[in-house]
């Protein structure tokens, strides 16, 4: 394969194995605050054991996740060095950053784990704040680069190079906002289910304990919460591509000719004349989510070039976040409302519906950022440099890819062995039967 295709192949593989340890690490420590803060207002034990074992599962995602986040790195210089030739001066300043957001969430984290039962109860939790802003930000100042690689901006051009470089213009480009708001939310919600998803599942094996109904429901009320807030980035994303990025939106949606009233497409497929068989269409849907009107005009894929149009399967990839988002709204609704009306909401089918929550949200941050980078194809900087033109022409990438991929099957065998371990031999139960914990 040519090192163009080898480039692509290991960057994604790299970037989807990635972003399941660094979704974990920026939505967890949400839930290690709100399990200690909740527990020492409430002098329940039970959340600050929570808050106890979520912390040490993230330690170990941390591990993973500063590896793969390594990596990383490694590609930009690596495969991809013209891009850095062109880009690395402006986009360096964000990429300091998170390393420094990452340095100061670490820190504190050795403080949180080392002043256990060593602080008051109120002094340990605040030290969970400066890990939740570290972490957070950690995601923000890395969203800003690929923000920039849709939006580019802050810079002239010289002869081909970039000049008068100005980097807080290119890091709060246009894509920022929505691209922020959806990435800390899908995260923040993911890991909503990923906890609730746990407990749900000891529940459905019979583990009939307290501490699991106390957790299920913590992540299930922020979790409605937080997927009907993703619900809401996802609409400022789709005004946004309206208005900066209309080719992926159209190619998301197979409107490939400009009108207004466009209708919203769900699932169906495309003849060889481009003709939709077998959707369902809602009407004046599309022109709702790009202009916030049901008359607003959506510019339509043959607008432009056949060279500079997506692919078009990222209309599946669309329908699938769609429909997983909307199913992690349903799910955790229902079983409030059940909670609230007591129905009886350790029901097994919702238990079971909960526990589905939990690799489908992760499903739905990997078809969205597979949604988020192939939508920009062919370009890497959208408008300016090509992925072709950005590759290394070294012979090497095949056994780059080769080695990378041991390390990371090696990476996640390792890690979920460990975190296996860790909890099956400590139980909740048990831990609360043998440790009085201080409040």
């Amino acid at each position: 394969m040519e090192p163009t295709v080898l480039s692509r192949i290991l960057t994604a593989e790299t970037l989807a194995f990635h972003i399941i340890w660094a979704t974990i690490g920026v939505g967890v420590p949400v839930f290690i605050s709100l399990a200690e803060g909740w527990g020492i207002w409430k002098k329940d034990s039970h959340y600050i054991l929570m808050a106890r074992r979520w912390t040490r599962g993230f330690v170990i995602t941390v591990a993973v996740g500063v590896v793969t986040g390594t990596c990383i790195g490694l590609m930009l210089s690596l495969l991809w060095p013209r891009f850095m030739q062109l880009a690395g001066n402006l986009i360096s300043l964000p990429l300091f950053l998170e390393t420094f957001a990452f340095f100061f969430e670490a820190i504190f984290l050795g403080i949180y784990l080392y002043t256990w039962d060593r602080l008051k109860p109120i002094l340990h939790w605040l030290t969970s704040i400066p890990i939740i802003i570290g972490s957070s930000l950690s995601a923000v100042f890395i969203t800003t680069v690929n923000a920039f690689m849709n939006t580019p901006a802050g810079f002239s051009i010289d002869q081909g190079k970039l000049v008068d470089l100005r980097p807080l213009e290119a890091m709060f480009n246009p894509a920022t906002p929505s691209k922020v708001a959806h990435v800390l939310s899908s995260a923040y919600v993911t890991c909503a289910f990923l906890l609730g998803g746990i407990a749900a599942w000891f529940l459905l094996k019979g583990r009939d304990h307290v501490y699991y109904k106390k957790a299920l429901k913590m992540t299930m009320i922020a979790g409605l919460i937080l997927a009907l807030g993703t619900a809401v980035a996802g609409d400022i994303s789709g005004k946004f591509l309206a208005e900066y990025v209309p080719e992926k939106l159209a190619a998301a949606e197979w409107h490939f000719e400009t009108q207004r009233e466009a209708p919203l497409i769900l699932g169906g497929y495309l003849t060889e004349g481009n003709e939709i068989k077998g959707a369902i269409q809602i009407p004046f849907a599309l022109s709702i989510l790009g202009k916030g009107s049901p008359d607003g005009e959506i510019i339509g894929l043959n607008e432009f070039p056949p060279d500079e149009r997506p692919p078009l399967y990222l209309h599946y990839l669309f329908d699938g976040m769609v429909g997983i988002g909307t199913y992690l709204i349903l799910i955790s609704a229902l079983f409030l409302f059940a909670w609230w009306r007591k129905k009886n909401p350790w029901n097994k089918w919702i238990l079971r519906g909960i526990v589905a929550g939990a690799p489908l949200s992760f499903l739905a941050i990997e078809l969205g950022w597979i949604y988020a980078e192939v939508g920009r194809q062919p370009w890497i900087i959208r408008g300016m440099m090509r992925v072709g033109e950005a590759a290394t022409t070294s012979d090497d990438v095949g056994l780059l890819l080769g080695v990378f991929s041991l390390v990371y099957v090696a990476l996640a065998i390792i890690a979920c062995t460990v975190l296996i371990r860790m909890f099956r031999h400590h139980q909740p139960e048990k831990e609360l039967e043998q440790r009085r914990i201080i409040l």
